[in-house]
Formats: structure tokens, sequence, C-alpha cells
């Protein structure tokens, strides 16, 4: 099947596009005070949904554009992970903020006392130097198979963050289930298909 040709840059402009109108109309919702009868526990929540949601988009990309055959998909995965990194950042300032009043001891003695705080500062340590490393600079300073390996922090960062949801919400746990198996699935296919491009270098073993 022949590759299709599409307008990376038009595709470029629509993610951030999307991307930014959450931030910008929970900043007007914030300014007006329309965020509900609990605007704290709304911003965090909102901020961690869409961290992961642009986490899952980020893992995609990939599979997306090999299964439609649009190499110009591939250029999204950087400016997705971009907007993770971004809603991590305004997640973690969030909390920091409305539940701990920026008292550094009392973020990191909740860190250490409540395993979900834990996993979820672990899911943003984790996505921080693949923040740092998504210049095509640092691609070619570390060299694209050092460069492959930091980046599979992605993984371990989503699962992190998909539990650290699951055990914020006790109750209803229909949204992190619904991202652990699509993150789950992701994650299968990447290793089948890492598994399958080895077979193809090595070929099949032979016995005597």
């Amino acid at each position: 099947m022949a590759s299709r040709k599409v307008d990376g840059q038009f595709l470029q402009t629509l993610l951030i596009l999307n991307g930014a109108i959450p931030a910008v109309l929970l900043g007007w919702d914030a300014w007006w005070g329309q965020l509900g009868t609990h605007p704290q526990e709304f911003a965090i929540r909102t901020t961690g949904s869409l961290t992961l949601i642009f986490l899952t988009l980020t893992l995609t990309v990939r599979p997306l554009m090999e299964w439609l055959r649009v190499p110009a998909l591939i250029g999204l995965r950087r400016t997705a992970g971009l907007f993770s990194f971004f809603y991590g950042v305004l997640h973690l300032t969030a909390y920091s903020w409305f539940d701990k009043e920026l008292q550094a001891r009392a973020i990191i003695a909740d860190t250490l006392e409540r395993p979900f705080i834990f996993l979820g500062m672990a899911a943003f340590l984790l996505l921080l130097p693949l923040a740092v490393t998504s210049t095509r600079a640092m691609l070619r300073r570390l060299g694209g198979q050092r460069w492959r390996r930091i980046h599979w922090a992605v993984y371990p960062a989503a699962c992190a963050g998909v539990v650290h949801y699951y055990l914020l919400v006790k109750a209803d746990t229909t949204n992190p289930l619904g991202f652990a198996l699509a993150i789950g699935l992701l994650l299968v296919y990447r290793l089948l298909r890492h598994r399958l491009r080895g077979y193809r270098m090595t070929g099949p073993i032979r016995s005597a």
C-alpha cells in the first residue's frame, strides 16, 4: 500500500490549537470563578486527565502512522508529548499550590506517605527527561539508539500515571480503566512490532 501524502504543517497547527484550547478554557473559567463548587479539585483532576489524554495520543501516533501509511503523522508525536508534559506541569502546580500551599516539606511527606501521590510524582519525573530531550538537536547529540532508550520511559510513565489515576478516583474507575486498556494495547503492539522486526533481521532459528 502506497503512503498517503498529508500536509504535516496543517496537522501540527490543528494539534496545537486543539491542545491549547483546554488550557485557555480552564484559565477563562478560573478567572470568572466558573470551575464549580470545588474549583481546586476540578483544576487538579482536569489537568491530570489532560496529561493522560495527550500521553496516550503520543503513544498512538506511530501505530496510526503505520496503519494509515501517513508518514506526516510522526511529526505530531513530539507536539503531543510536549502537551502531555505541559499539562503534567499544570497538574503538579495545581496540587502543590492548592493542596500543599507550595510547602516543599509537606509535598515530600505526602509523596512518601501516599502511594498514589508517589506514582504521580514518578510519572512526572519520567516525563521530564523526555521533554528535555525532545528537540532534534538533542536527538543528534544523543544518537538515535540512546535517544530511543531514553524515550522508552514514556511507557512506565504512562503506566504510573494510570495507576495514580485509578487509586485517586476510588469509586468510578471507568476512565482510568479506559486509559489502562488503551495504553496496554499500545504497549503490546509496540512489543510485538519490536519482536517481529528482530525476527525479520535475524531470521528463524533452524534446528540442526
